[in-house]
């Protein structure tokens, strides 16, 4: 199976870890990530304003990219998927909106229909590959043994944070409340989930501009509840969140990485 793919543009520089090791582990997984072609930056946050379509019109050339080659579109970066999904979701229920984006794109000669299915890397593995199928990749890269992972009955805690989730009738990514995907990651992996209270919490990163104590405060509260639940280890999708809280992390905390860095490790992926 090969999908449109979507890094954005934090992708390409300061979450690089998290574009190679889901190119590496895609490949031992069975499908591949086509790179859309000129691709632009989604904007980082979705427009609130109805009335505002030129922001929108970057995700809206990724989507009618995927739609003329008939092909699903991925992306991994929580900004991006949010983005993509709720400008997809305008296309695709706001008519007046669909109209107003073409008309832009005209010029260029594109017209988005709205038939571009917006997926995580994250429900590719759950829905597409299949959590079994991702265990038993695992098992195999580890001599045929999931105990032999270097996460096997490690206690790893999901960090979703806000953008997956939320708005939920749009995303429909899992449970707002309370998720899992990252959970069966995680045992597909070998390790044990550890569900705190904190997860799904804004880690506050976009705040920094207004006051730079409630980032650090709350960092310094989701890395303390993970710690209290036992987490050794976090993992996020979000590389704004890994920024904030690794930046605001001290020695006694866990330390917070990309689930891909931790999918390629179980699959025997090392970056030379």
């Amino acid at each position: 199976m090969t999908y449109a793919y979507y890094p954005g543009c934090t992708l390409k520089n300061k979450a690089e870890d998290l574009d190679f090791y889901a190119r590496e582990s895609a490949q031992i997984l069975g499908f591949e990530l086509s790179e859309i072609p000129e691709w632009q930056c989604c904007g980082g946050t979705y427009p609130l304003s109805k009335q505002e379509v030129a922001p929108k019109l970057s995700s809206v050339r990724a989507l009618a990219c995927a739609e003329s080659q008939n092909k699903k579109i991925v992306t991994l970066c929580s900004a991006c998927y949010n983005v993509l999904k709720q400008v997809n979701n305008d296309i695709k229920t706001d008519a007046a909106i669909k109209e107003k984006a073409n008309t832009y794109l005209k010029a260029d000669n594109i017209c988005y229909e709205g038939n571009t299915e917006v997926l995580h890397y994250l429900e590719v593995l759950r829905d597409e590959i299949g959590w079994e199928k991702v265990k038993g990749a695992v098992a195999k890269a580890n001599g045929g043994d999931i105990k032999n992972s270097p996460f096997y009955n490690k206690k790893i805690g999901a960090y979703y944070g806000c953008l997956l989730l939320r708005p939920s009738k749009v995303m429909q990514f899992d449970d707002p409340e309370n998720p899992v995907i990252i959970e069966d990651f995680i045992r597909a992996i070998g390790g044990v989930p550890v569900v705190y209270s904190e997860r799904n919490e804004c880690c506050g990163a976009y705040t920094v501009f207004e006051d730079k104590k409630i980032p650090q405060e709350r960092a310094e509260k989701i890395l303390g509840n993970a710690k209290d639940f036992g987490a050794e280890l976090l993992v996020t999708s979000c590389p704004l969140c890994l920024y904030n809280l690794v930046k605001n992390r001290n020695g006694n905390l866990p330390d917070v990485v990309y689930f891909t860095r931790l999918l390629a490790m179980a699959l025997g992926i090392r970056r030379a």
